[in-house]
């Protein structure tokens, strides 16, 4: 590996042990077995490291959520599959909580940084897009409007999952809770229906 691999490889680390807003230029250095000037000689700034490393990180991480092994069937309840796949991609979620963390981070700092604001939005579409494509054969979203929409679902409460477990682990949402909330919704659209008829 080069310096520019050592200095990712260096900076992932940090994110992890450190966090996004505790991680020095000396810290990524020493994390790294490189020298002060390399970060500015490949990245430019810590912050510009800090960034890719962190983009690499979620692609991974978006990586390993593609590559979760599906259920074989397709019949059946979509909202039991939909829990059993759930279950599964928060599981990668779970092996994940670090790079959530910094993500987290990585927040405060995009208002501040149009750089990182821009490759993590970056990162939302490439999720948005994705996602669905875990469920497929169960929810089918034709067309482009309906796939992001549903990708924005999935997205949001993948997000939205993540942040109560870094809060509240205790009391987050299981894939359970999930498919049962979404069980109420299905009800109340059936009566509506049979109200309609």
């Amino acid at each position: 590996m080069g310096h520019r691999e050592d200095l990712l490889e260096g900076a992932k680390r940090c994110l992890y042990e450190r966090g996004y807003a505790h991680t020095t230029t000396r810290d990524i250095v020493a994390a790294s077995g490189t020298n002060l000037a390399s970060i500015g000689y490949h990245f430019g700034s810590k912050e510009a490291l800090l960034t890719q490393a962190l983009i690499e990180i979620l692609s991974d991480w978006s990586d390993s959520i593609e590559g979760i092994d599906l259920p074989e069937h397709t019949a059946g309840d979509p909202i039991d599959q939909f829990q059993e796949i759930w279950e599964r991609v928060t599981g990668v979620f779970s092996q994940g909580a670090k790079e959530w963390t910094g993500s987290f981070e990585a927040f405060v700092q995009m208002k501040r940084s149009p750089e990182v604001l821009a490759s993590i939005a970056r990162k939302y579409e490439e999720g948005r897009l994705g996602l669905p494509k875990v469920f497929e054969g169960v929810v089918d979203a034709d067309g482009e409007r309906a796939n992001r929409a549903f990708g924005g679902l999935l997205l949001s409460l993948l997000i939205g999952q993540a942040v109560q477990r870094e809060v509240d682990p205790e009391h987050a949402p299981t894939a359970r809770d999930l498919a049962e909330a979404i069980r109420l919704f299905a009800a109340a659209a059936a009566k509506a229906e049979q109200r309609d008829d």
